[in-house]
């Protein structure tokens, strides 16, 4: 949100685009929503101000009251909402609750995007076509490679036909590794991957290789036009790498990392997320901390390299911010 008041200058001018915030809906704050305006300043603040008020005292039944798909289509009814950001966590598992926010949005008349690559792996084609039955955008920008613009850019590439792709998608596993290079144990590595912001508390999904396997499915189901489900994903995390391997691979010329990979064979997609020694003098060998890296094989391009170096904070907020632009702009 601050990024998007940050740009609501610019955003006028280039591209005749003004909005106000309707509705916020989270854990701490619940449903709230104001077709008028919200103060978003005073809710992040849980500041007492009456257009606050009347939006909490006219907020919408507890969540146990109605299914979610119920809570989220009346809520976007509610606030009037002509775009939803989604933003939720990952469940691997189902990419739920995100799918039934997404299409509570999209059968409301709303544009949806969303952060979460979840609803990509368990549901994009239900939810593009949709979207494309009500007339609005379904975007997801932000879902691999924080805001970089790999989904966006193939849009610009017509007819051509993409038959591979490998990389690093998951940053907090790079940082592991590249404190693990330096010396430290593989806890202290993940503790400084969670100081950074880049791990989360329980970083079981990254560590395992299930959050680069969302992302390969994501990249896959999408750039490919091939569904593919996780568990025909061969995935294996970096759990079992030692220091001492890691420090050893470096020693001889070698770099360990979480290499995600997918070619078309046939009809199908073969797909796989494992630890890899690259040779150092390679560029993937040299993607380090929280950077990540893509290569996309296809039949135009033999090769076509994206480098993400160090996002910053603003990362992945850009990545909904251009998705916005790109549904409602000018």
């Amino acid at each position: 949100m601050r990024l998007l008041a940050n740009r609501a200058g610019e955003l006028h001018q280039r591209y005749g685009i003004s909005f106000r915030i309707t509705g916020i809906a989270s854990r701490r704050l619940g449903w709230v929503r104001d077709p008028h305006g919200l103060d978003v300043e005073a809710i992040l603040a849980k500041s007492a101000t009456p257009a606050v008020a009347e939006a909490e005292k006219t907020g919408l039944q507890s969540p146990t009251a109605k299914t979610v798909y119920e809570q989220a289509r009346d809520w976007v009814a509610a606030a009037n909402a002509d775009v939803l950001f989604e933003a939720t966590s990952l469940n691997v598992e189902s990419g739920q609750p995100a799918v039934d926010y997404i299409r509570a949005a999209l059968e409301y008349g709303a544009h949806a995007i969303t952060a979460n690559k979840g609803p990509i792996v368990h549901g994009y084609r239900t939810l593009r076509d949709l979207a494309g039955s009500k007339g609005k955008r379904f975007l997801f920008e932000s879902t691999v490679m924080d805001g970089v613009p790999i989904f966006s850019l193939f849009d610009q590439l017509p007819v051509v036909h993409l038959h591979g792709f490998y990389g690093i998608l998951n940053s907090t596993t790079n940082v592991i590794l590249s404190h693990m290079e330096q010396g430290l144990t593989f806890e202290e590595s993940l503790k400084k991957a969670q100081e950074l912001g880049t791990a989360e508390t329980d970083a079981t999904h990254d560590i395992d290789g299930w959050d680069a396997a969302v992302k390969t499915a994501a990249l896959i189901t999408v750039l490919m036009d091939t569904p593919i489900r996780l568990d025909q994903i061969h995935c294996v995390g970096i759990r079992d790498l030692t220091p001492q391997a890691v420090r050893t691979a470096r020693r001889d010329g070698w770099a360990f990392k979480l290499v995600c990979r997918a070619k078309r064979v046939g009809d199908e997609v073969h797909a796989s997320v494992a630890p890899e020694k690259i040779l150092s003098t390679q560029p993937m060998a040299r993607i380090t901390g929280t950077s990540s890296y893509v290569y996309f094989e296809t039949d135009i391009f033999p090769g076509l390299a994206i480098t993400e170096q160090n996002p910053g904070l603003y990362a992945t907020a850009y990545g909904l911010l251009a998705d916005f632009i790109r549904a409602v702009g000018r």
